[in-house]
């Protein structure tokens, strides 16, 4: 009975440790983020003419493609119209649209041509978090795939988006992109 006791304390000790262990694992979420600045203020920074670059990872984390975009976005009565141009190193050309609409608890709902369902955009601080699925060419035909974009802005110009890609639970990919917004000369 005694070898019974010590086996059952040594396997809760060993559940409680991985407990804790997965709890340090955690992502961070977007209220941790708070404090920073500058404001992430998202009708202020996507409005206007902005360009970006990016690398597309494999699961592996090898660089796989390389893209620039252009994008354009205008306001309107709080809703947000977000029109992205992407040509990747293949000359392949993608579209994407992006509405951006408040909700009741001060977040934005998020809604693209090639979004399967919504996005829900939350923000604090410095930084921008949205999580959605989005179809992507594949193999000739599509392929739906979860991504969780973390964006943080990094000074009044300058984003850093970083995005995970998966499917099925499994990461499959990811993204680094560098937004710029585009200041008119005087």
């Amino acid at each position: 009975m005694a070898l019974l006791t010590r086996r059952m304390v040594w396997l809760k000790g060993v559940v409680f440790a991985s407990f804790i262990g997965l709890l340090g694992c955690s992502s961070p979420t977007v209220s941790e983020y708070a404090d920073n600045s500058p404001d992430f203020a998202l009708s202020q920074f996507f409005s206007g003419h902005l360009t970006a670059h990016g690398i597309l990872k494999n699961r592996s984390g090898k660089v796989i493609r390389y893209f620039d975009a252009d994008l354009h976005g205008q306001w309107q009565d709080g809703v947000g119209t977000l029109k992205e141009d992407f040509v990747f190193d293949d000359d392949e050309k993608q579209h994407r649209t992006w509405t951006m609409t408040p909700d009741e608890h001060g977040q934005y709902i998020a809604t693209a041509n090639d979004v399967i369902g919504h996005g829900v955009i939350r923000q604090a601080g410095n930084a921008l978090f949205m999580q959605y699925v989005l179809r992507v060419p594949y193999d000739g035909d599509t392929l739906d795939v979860s991504v969780d974009d973390r964006m943080y802005r990094v000074n009044d110009r300058v984003v850093i988006n970083e995005s995970v890609l998966s499917k099925f639970g499994f990461d499959v990919g990811y993204l680094t992109l560098v937004i710029e917004k585009v200041v008119d000369p005087e």
